[in-house]
């Protein structure tokens, strides 16, 4: 996928989630409103049902004058005298319950003109009952004045939202699968591509790796070839050892990919054994000397540790060193020095790997051992390799219950430290 289509896919998915995200606020706020209407019109239903009982029945009685001053009582006579303040309340109460209302509310009869509680149940601040949007009018009770019975719920909000609280918690959870969704999506077609160029880049480094030793190998043997080679037998053993020292590149080329082959499919199988490593260093350090390089290479071994029996496989042990060591004069651009160091740390058995090379960044650092990957050319030196070395020996070494760590700063070298379970026994 190129770079262009994976931008459209990410503006499309984008403005996708955005719409499905206002869609669902949208929805949110017309269930809330409609939810809201739905409880304003039960309200309404019962203030009239209120109303409409004590306009028809003539079982109530009047209010009690002695419970009022006299003026009062007198200015709201018409209205006292029609509706008594406890069967107002209980009259509430029932038409509440019936209409499955049976949250906490203030009420109270007010003059409409100059806001004059004649009764209810409020508290000091009357101001949420004047305001409130539930009410009935009583002028069919009294003709004189408007007075107004109304209603107030102080967790009106809550009470909506309980009756509604499943539709945000779907909402949320649907948008939250949409989110991780989303963001998969895009993390997976990032990770892909990004590996889909790692691997055209191991392949074009593998073709060209695999180019070097072949096309030597077929010059060497184009001139073996010739019969006029007979007369220099210096030239045959000259040509035969080409072929030879390149034809055991290629198959140390042709292992490493195996390695990492077989490390995808889990068919690794370790050998491991009670080994001494300090030997296999020493093997290994002779084996890297012996083989040509274009620069003057030193490795100064200082094996300290008080003890290097460790439980693991011998082969990959040897693998993981020669790597680390070829690592080392690789990244290492004039005079190659490589220090090996052992110690005991914690009850493992340790191995520094130190060189003078060029470093790695901080935030390069958590990458090197990934599969694949190969440094920029602008943050280390540019050279060969399939960008699978690290990866092998992370991966092994993690197998055979060990670790690998680094240390390193731009332009000042890098120490690579490998941990084995010490053996005690």
């Amino acid at each position: 996928m190129s770079r262009k289509v994976l931008i459209l896919v990410i503006i499309l998915t984008s403005v996708s989630l955005l719409a499905a995200l206002i869609t669902q606020l949208f929805w949110v706020r017309d269930a809330w409103q409609l939810k809201e209407d739905q409880f304003t019109t039960k309200v309404d239903i019962a203030l009239k049902s209120v109303v409409n009982q004590l306009l028809t029945s003539e079982d109530f009685p009047s209010a009690d004058p002695g419970k009022y001053e006299m003026d009062f009582y007198i200015e709201h006579q018409n209205l006292l005298g029609v509706v008594n303040p406890y069967t107002l309340d209980s009259l509430l109460h029932e038409e509440m319950i019936a209409m499955h209302i049976d949250h906490s509310y203030e009420y109270g009869v007010y003059r409409e003109e100059d806001s004059v509680f004649i009764m209810g149940n409020y508290h000091s601040d009357i101001q949420p009952i004047l305001s409130s949007n539930d009410w009935v009018s009583l002028s069919c009770l009294c003709e004189d004045h408007t007075y107004i019975l109304a209603v107030y719920f102080p967790e009106k909000k809550s009470m909506i939202l309980s009756d509604m609280i499943i539709l945000p918690i779907m909402s949320g959870l649907f948008l939250m699968v949409l989110v991780f969704s989303f963001l998969f999506t895009i993390y997976s077609l990032i990770r892909q591509k990004k590996l889909s160029e790692m691997k055209t880049d191991f392949v074009n480094n593998m073709t060209h790796e695999f180019k070097t030793p072949i096309s030597t190998i077929s010059v060497s043997s184009e001139m073996l070839s010739k019969d006029q080679i007979l007369e220099f037998p210096d030239r045959i053993k000259k040509y035969a050892k080409i072929i030879y020292d390149e034809n055991a590149r290629l198959k140390n080329l042709v292992d490493r990919v195996l390695q990492i082959a077989s490390l995808e499919k889990g068919e690794v199988r370790l050998r491991m054994r009670t080994i001494g490593v300090h030997e296999i260093i020493r093997e290994s350090i002779n084996n890297f000397l012996v083989q040509p390089t274009d620069q003057n290479v030193s490795i100064h071994q200082n094996l300290q540790a008080a003890s290097d029996i460790v439980l693991a496989d011998r082969i990959h042990v040897y693998n993981v060193i020669i790597n680390l060591i070829e690592n080392a004069y690789k990244y290492s651009p004039v005079n190659p020095r490589i220090d090996i160091t052992t110690h005991i740390e914690n009850n493992q058995f340790c191995i520094d790997v130190k060189d003078n090379g060029v470093g790695i960044s901080k935030e390069n650092q958590a990458q090197i051992f990934k599969k694949f990957h190969r440094l920029p050319s602008g943050d280390v030196h540019d050279v060969k390799g399939f960008g699978i070395g690290l990866f092998y020996v992370k991966t092994i070494m993690e197998k055979m219950n060990g670790a690998i760590t680094v240390k390193s700063e731009k332009d000042k070298g890098s120490i690579f430290t490998l941990k084995f379970p010490l053996q005690t026994g």
